[in-house]
């Protein structure tokens, strides 16, 4: 996989070039501002882009707009943010389109090597891999604004892991239920957020964007 990271602390920005090349990647290009990732992204066209949030010269949402540009020029471009902080409102943005291929981790999670380089895989096959610590706030926001009176507390359960990115698969693991249990949850979740089948959504994804702004 061909990976552009835009990371403007040195230790960490080394750390995954070397994490991501001992992994069977190439970094095609390792920037520190919001302007060169701009420029990597057109001149190499990775498979994927891993951004921080903050980035040279403001250090406040220069590497988020940039990603935010990137999809808005390409929505098919793979795009995973790293933050140490959860911006809540550009998180909805990245979701927004319902296409996937997007993914915002904080950066302590990148030191568990194992669910980086999983996010870094999900993401750049077009799905989802939102930290857990995203969702709950961003769940926790909608839970205060708008009330969970449509889905059961299991269902929550199961649309916030599907809010992360985990496969069904995954769920059944991680609440330790039965497949035919987390189809059923899921099914239950679909129909209730009124998504009828489409060739053209990630309906996993519309499920969560329709659960955020209900």
């Amino acid at each position: 996989m061909r990976i552009v990271i835009a990371e403007d602390l040195l230790l960490l920005r080394e750390g995954m070039i070397r994490l991501l090349t001992d992994t069977g990647h190439t970094v095609v290009a390792a920037v520190d501002t919001a302007d060169a990732l701009l420029h990597a992204v057109e001149e190499h066209r990775p498979d994927l882009s891993i951004v921080d949030v903050r980035l040279p010269p403001g250090f406040r949402d220069e590497g988020i707009k940039a990603a935010l540009r990137l999809r808005a020029a390409d929505p098919q471009a793979r795009i995973l943010i790293v933050s140490q902080y959860v911006e809540r409102a550009y998180a909805a943005d990245l979701l927004a389109d319902g296409r996937g291929g997007v993914g915002y981790l904080l950066k302590d999670r990148v030191t568990a090597l194992d669910d980086f380089l999983d996010a870094v895989e999900r993401v750049a096959a077009g799905g989802t891999a939102m930290d857990p610590e995203v969702v709950r706030q961003l769940f926790t926001r909608s839970n205060r604004h708008h009330g969970l009176d449509a889905l059961t507390a299991r269902e929550r359960e199961v649309l916030g892991l599907m809010a992360q990115g985990l496969s069904n698969s995954a769920i059944c693991a991680t609440l330790v239920l039965a497949a035919v249990s987390v189809e059923k949850h899921i099914t239950n979740i679909l129909a209730k957020l009124d998504l009828p089948p489409a060739d053209d959504a990630h309906r996993r994804v519309r499920a969560v964007l329709a659960y955020l702004n209900s």
